[in-house]
């Protein structure tokens, strides 16, 4: 195996599957029209799976993502309903994902409890907040305000295809931001080198000065902001909220970050290589869609995949080691 397979086999699966999907739709599937569909249908697993990265980096992760990107909507329908103004219902729904991710943060790095356990116990608890506060029940129709729900129509204006204007989303231009922000937050400041650290050796960066619980306690946080953002992103899109729609959320996004990190050579989480991962789920679903494949049978494809870049990662870093 030489060096750059071992190195960047994962980004030539990637454009390999583009290509497969290119060749198998040519009509359809590199059509502007068609990847822009692509980017607004990522846009809440981008914005997930980048805040994602931010715990990731140190070795931890978060099972109540999805959980509270549902209960986020939720929130806002719920205080719409009740003739809130759209800004005050928005900052109120964001401060439930903060303070979830701080709650996460408190039980991880100030109790000491396990991510997997204490991320698995919010989950539960986020779903069930999100059950009680919608009744169980869409909420949906005139309760939510025009205003709210025509941001996930619109866009920025990039030409015209068959005399119809063509927009990027607003969705896309939202997520985006969020990602160019993580990555300047985790690549190019102080605090993200010393998340980085953590990650490597937690007891070293301790004994170095860093400090760990209040970092870590913080990196909650930013997951938690994102997952409240994107759930608010999905009840936009849908015009609606429910207490299951961000159920799919949590997996993809982990899913996307370890895909992502097979393309990197030291292993770690990086932002771009995480959108190199929510890319690659992205097209494969959107191809496989649009071949008319069956969902059961399209979750198996994805997870297969998966595995092979991930064995294939770890096979070439071992051959690496072996040098």
């Amino acid at each position: 195996m030489s060096a750059l397979a071992r190195r960047y086999g994962s980004l030539f699966g990637m454009v390999a599957i583009i290509l497969f999907f290119w060749i198998a739709l040519p009509e359809t599937f590199m059509t502007a029209r068609n990847w822009i569909n692509i980017t607004q249908q990522l846009s809440m697993l981008t914005v997930v799976a980048v805040t994602m990265t931010v715990v990731m980096v140190m070795g931890d992760f978060d099972l109540s993502v999805g959980a509270m990107a549902s209960l986020s909507g939720v929130v806002a329908a719920v205080l719409f309903t009740q003739d809130w103004p759209i800004p005050a219902a928005l900052g109120a729904a964001l401060s439930v994902g903060l303070l979830g991710g701080l709650f996460n943060g408190v039980l991880v790095s100030l109790i000491g409890i396990l991510p997997f356990v204490a991320t698995l116990a919010t989950l539960t608890i986020f779903s069930g907040a999100a059950f009680l506060a919608s009744g169980g029940k869409t909420i949906f129709g005139r309760d939510i305000p025009q205003a709210f729900s025509d941001f996930a129509r619109g866009g920025l204006p990039i030409g015209s295809l068959a005399d119809k204007p063509l927009l990027l989303p607003s969705l896309t231009i939202l997520a985006a931001l969020v990602t160019l922000a993580i990555l300047i937050i985790l690549e190019h400041t102080t605090y993200g080198r010393r998340l980085y650290a953590i990650g490597g050796n937690s007891e070293a960066a301790r004994l170095a000065g860093v400090r760990t619980r209040a970092l870590r306690l913080s990196a909650f946080a930013f997951t938690g902001l994102g997952a409240a953002l994107a759930g608010l992103m999905y009840a936009s899109r849908v015009a609606s909220a429910n207490p299951v729609q961000g159920d799919g959320l949590m997996l993809t996004a982990i899913a996307a970050v370890f895909l992502g990190m097979t393309i990197t050579r030291d292993g770690q989480p990086h932002v771009l290589a995480t959108v190199a991962g929510v890319i690659t789920l992205g097209v494969m679903d959107n191809g496989l869609t649009q071949l008319q494949v069956d969902s059961y049978v399209r979750q198996v494809l994805v997870g297969a995949i998966i595995l092979a870049a991930v064995s294939f990662s770890a096979f070439g870093r071992r051959a690496l080691r072996g040098r």
